[in-house]
């Protein structure tokens, strides 16, 4: 069943989203795009003529109260985004009568789901590894089952719109679909549209497929390049994470980030690209720092002769200029993780251009393009191109895990 099929008349509906926003000191969200994304979920319930309880987590409160981390600080913000007088329920896991209260039209959002344990299935106060902790982890899975259960008999109708959390087996995104039939269940359209996207690209991709993959670590990304490697033409490898290959070929890379225990894989991933006849793409130069701080002394040099007291720190105009050429001649294109230190202005200028490039690819050429992961969507907000590109995607872990070749459990819970 689909969303958009569904006709929430007199119905009430439970929907997963995923508020979890940031708030400054006095509780006031400064960026609403986790809450305005999940609008045309919540809107379509209203107006079908429904009414819509939301669940979500907001932080990481480990099983206890926090009231830094309320849900009842966005209230506010969501009654002025959904135009509906949004009610409370100040305590998720005993909101029987606010969910009995609840008219069709009206809307009621439910207290941070991770005030509970259960909501992430994990024992409080035992050490991992011990007998105890297998005990209570049993234990905590009944428990968990419960909690999903007394959430569920809220409403008639259970929706997951949140992608973000999709990744991970918690009772609101994945144990509660067990207490809905087939036809009660649904992605929300949020959640359909980064299925279908991920979709595009590692079961529908057009070729030339290019995939970028950036950031500072080999190992958070590996098991995402070892599924790309069966599935691309040209695998580009940026950021923190290059120098780990170039220090495995044998490159001097100075003080450049790098993992000496990944340097068997990095050679493993580079054999692998030269027997599947996979184009994999590292930087050629560097703009290297003196220090890892903005203001520091800058220098280019050739990837694989860094001086000593140097770090590699963006990417440098000769390797822009070779992956511009390989992005604008591709016709499908994933990119996840930034080229250099993005968060110093002056070490910004590569994600920037690489997010230039992949719109480009997009808007004239036709591509179909994929942005993952918070710097690469960082920059493409940054430099206004959000809307230049196919799709922007609002799970980071998620949209890894799923290019990884994984089952995301919020998924299969409902579509099997």
């Amino acid at each position: 069943m689909t969303i958009e099929e569904f006709n929430f008349a007199g119905k009430k509906a439970i929907v997963r989203v995923d508020f979890n926003v940031p708030l400054d000191e006095n509780g006031n969200v400064t960026d609403d795009t986790r809450i305005r994304g999940a609008l045309p979920t919540l809107k379509k319930i209203l107006a079908d003529g429904g009414a819509v309880i939301m669940m979500s987590h907001m932080g990481k409160p480990k099983g206890k109260v926090n009231e830094k981390l309320s849900l009842s600080q966005i209230v506010a913000k969501v009654s002025e985004r959904l135009g509906v007088n949004v009610k409370f329920a100040k305590d998720c896991g005993n909101a029987e009568a606010e969910a009995a209260d609840l008219k069709m039209g009206e809307a009621l959002l439910l207290e941070n789901l991770r005030f509970y344990p259960e909501e992430e299935g994990k024992p409080v106060g035992v050490e991992k590894g011990t007998p105890e902790y297998d005990e209570a982890k049993n234990a905590m899975k009944e428990s968990q089952k419960n909690f999903a259960k007394k959430l569920a008999s809220y409403a008639d109708v259970y929706v997951n719109d949140a992608f973000g959390t999709a990744h991970r087996k918690h009772a609101s995104t994945a144990v509660i679909a067990d207490y809905f039939d087939a036809g009660s269940k649904m992605l929300g359209y949020l959640m359909e549209k980064e299925v279908t996207a991920i979709d595009n690209v590692l079961k529908n991709a057009q070729h030339p497929f290019t995939a970028i993959i950036g950031g500072s670590k080999v190992s958070s990304k590996l098991g995402v390049i070892q599924n790309l490697l069966d599935k691309v033409d040209n695998l580009i490898i940026g950021g923190g994470m290059g120098y780990t290959f170039i220090k495995a070929k044998g490159g001097k890379i100075g003080n450049s980030l790098h993992e000496d225990d990944l340097m068997p894989e990095a050679l493993n991933v580079i054999a692998a690209a030269k027997e599947k006849g996979v184009n994999l793409s590292l930087s050629v130069a560097t703009l290297c720092g003196k220090e890892f701080s903005n203001d520091t002394e800058r220098k280019v040099f050739p990837i694989d002769n860094i001086p000593d007291e140097w770090e590699g720190m963006d990417a440098s105009e000769e390797s822009l200029a070779e992956w511009k050429k390989i992005i604008l001649a591709s016709k499908t294109i994933l990119w996840n993780g930034p080229v250099g230190v993005f968060e110093f202005e002056n070490f910004a200028h590569g994600t920037g251009e690489i997010a230039k490039y992949v719109a480009e690819a997009t808007q004239k050429n036709g591509a179909f393009s994929l942005v993952g992961g918070g710097d690469s969507v960082a920059a493409v907000n940054k430099f206004g191109l959000a809307d230049k590109v196919s799709y922007v995607s609002t799970g980071g872990g998620a949209m890894l895990e799923a290019i990884e070749g994984k089952v995301l459990p919020g998924v299969a819970a409902i579509k099997g």
